[in-house]
């Protein structure tokens, strides 16, 4: 029995046999041609490629019904990528230049095409580079007359586990035999990550070497919440994580009777309880977890996905389906949050010393007029199919606010100009994420619609912690008292402007800290859709008064270690947590 600890990519727990997949393991021959063989080894390129492209396009059309539009793309962009008249190119002059076998030169094509990027600190710019590799396998297999091994086949359960799932293999695999899904690489952000939550499979990722540890058929433990994978379990083992995950099973559909319920303290205070999305297929979990809304739509997906930059219409279709989906329920889409860890391989590219503290989020999009206004006229324009809410993120100023505010009438005035309908009245709010917004927060509720506490970067910027190093993680604490302290006052500015706040960090959807939350006076919880039905069961067990009662205790403690010791005590005295 061997335990590993990776990153908890989607939650839940599988217990099933190794799938062993080593698709991309390739060996490429390499050896020399003559002049007069290169129009003959380039011919073999472009039909490869073209075979390549016609399987792209047989995959998009046999599960179009299911794949969804946002899925689709996926594979509309390898399909580009494979037509690519540059990389064509590329390969055509190196084939003249090297006088080598086409298969060895568009290895070589591609390495250069990815240097950039693979050597990235960025963990969005590396997994960029999976897209490309994918097309170079595809047309390295017909180059090599080589069978593909194709997950859609897969006819017995089993967890997946690979050392780099590729975009097309996630979107082309049998989803309903595979019970969990184990990488060596990977991260929360990777498209593998997105579509696992999306398609609600427990995910292990970041596991460094599980492909040279175990084989085809073995068994394997898969704990989704805790990203802890165990090979091999003895009988012991097993049998407690089969009753943990009947535990789960169990508990899960206890918790979906409370979606009809709403989110309501025993003495009557009522939140909201949104979901926070990254794709639009996700509104199917989001309404079967008894959302009350969207506080958190990631629109970066739309710019991070393989093929560049979304235009307008693509944007608006994606916006207005999740409006639609939610059928009058609020939708909040947070306009792009770029820079930082996220960096799109389109991206105008800078050398900053510290990311983090850089070009990014409302900075970058006010300096890229043309791509902010896109974006804003895509959601101005799909505002009339549903209650939508515009929101800037990391606002460190009311300078920012009020500029961005000037290019979204400017961008009303267009629309205007162009007889396009759109919803005058929409509510633009703003993200605090930085002790700048924090602390003159109630400057800025005169100018917003609505606050929304975004923990992961507050939490980071307060204390002064990269939660990326992990050297200095343990220092990342959400019941830090210079923490609580700043959501204390935005909460407090927000109410005393008479606006309502919510928060969208991991926070939110933490157990631990729901009643502290609540006691604080948050409006709206916004988390990950699984989390929505634990959070609520806390919210209707305990008042208002309570939770009150809890910040007050809390509030004269002088370090998170005994503010965490003592909520632990507090919240395990009251509730059977799943997740302690």
């Amino acid at each position: 029995m061997k335990t590993l600890n990776g990153i908890s990519a989607a939650p839940g727990i599988a217990i099933g046999k190794v799938y062993l997949y080593n698709d991309d393991a390739i060996r490429v021959p390499k050896y020399a041609i003559s002049k007069n063989d290169v129009a003959y080894e380039r011919e073999r390129f472009d039909q490869a490629a073209e075979r390549a492209a016609e399987e792209l396009e047989s995959l998009k059309s046999t599960s179009s019904s299911e794949m969804g539009e946002e899925r689709s793309r996926f594979l509309d962009s390898h399909i580009l990528m494979v037509r690519d008249p540059e990389l064509q190119e590329r390969v055509s002059d190196k084939l003249a230049q090297e006088l080598k076998n086409v298969e060895w030169v568009l290895l070589q094509v591609i390495e250069e095409l990815v240097e950039k990027l693979d050597g990235s600190s960025d963990a969005y710019l590396r997994e960029r580079t999976l897209d490309i590799h994918d097309v170079a396998r595809r047309v390295l297999n017909h180059l090599l007359f080589r069978e593909r091994i194709s997950l859609a086949d897969l006819s017995d359960e089993v967890v997946l586990v690979a050392h780099n799932l590729l975009p097309s293999d996630a979107l082309g695999m049998n989803k309903s035999m595979v019970k969990a899904i184990v990488m060596d690489e990977g991260g929360k952000t990777s498209h593998t990550a997105i579509l696992a939550r999306a398609f609600e499979i427990p995910a292990v990722l970041g596991l460094s070497d599980i492909t040279e540890q175990v084989s085809t058929g073995d068994d394997m433990i898969v704990d989704g919440h805790k990203g802890i994978v165990i090979a091999r379990p003895d009988a012991e083992t097993k049998q407690r994580y089969l009753a943990t995950s009947r535990e789960w099973r169990q508990r899960e559909v206890e918790l979906l009777t409370l979606n009809e319920l709403p989110a309501e303290t025993r003495d009557g205070k009522l939140v909201a309880l949104m979901a926070n999305i990254e794709v639009p297929e996700e509104t199917d979990s989001v309404l079967s977890h008894g959302a009350d809304g969207i506080g958190l739509y990631r629109s970066e997906f739309l710019f991070l996905r393989p093929g560049g930059v979304s235009t307008e219409d693509e944007q608006y279709e994606a916006y207005s389906t999740v409006l639609r989906a939610m059928d009058g329920r609020s939708v909040t889409i947070r306009t792009l949050d770029l820079g930082g860890d996220k960096v799109s391989a389109s991206m105008q590219q800078v050398s900053e010393r510290n990311p983090i503290l850089g070009w990014r989020a409302i900075r970058y999009c006010l300096a890229q007029r043309v791509m902010f206004v896109r974006q804003l006229r895509a959601l101005l324009r799909a505002s009339t199919h549903g209650d939508l809410q515009i929101m800037f993120p990391m606002i460190s100023g009311v300078e920012e606010l009020e500029s961005a505010l000037e290019m979204l009438e400017e961008t009303k005035e267009s629309l205007r100009s162009d007889g396009i309908e759109f919803n005058d009245a929409i509510p633009v709010g703003i993200m605090i994420e930085t002790p700048s917004a924090a602390l003159t927060s109630d400057i800025l509720a005169k100018r917003a619609d609505f606050f929304s506490i975004g923990t992961n970067d507050l939490i980071q910027y307060t204390i002064a912690v990269d939660r990326g190093n992990e050297k200095i993680a343990y220092l990342y604490q959400p019941f830090h008292p210079g923490v609580l302290r700043l959501i204390r006052i935005i909460i407090e500015h927000a109410h005393g402007a008479g606006i309502p706040v919510s928060m969208c960090g991991e926070m939110a959807g933490d157990p631990l800290a729901t009643v502290i939350l609540l006691g604080l006076g948050l409006d709206m919880y916004s988390m990950s859709a699984f989390t929505i039905p634990e959070v609520k069961r806390i919210i209707r067990t305990v008042t208002v008064w309570e939770a009150e009662e809890l910040v007050g205790t809390i509030s004269d403690m002088k370090s998170y270690r005994e503010i965490d010791r003592y909520v632990q005590q507090w919240m395990n005295e009251r509730f059977e947590l799943f997740t302690e």
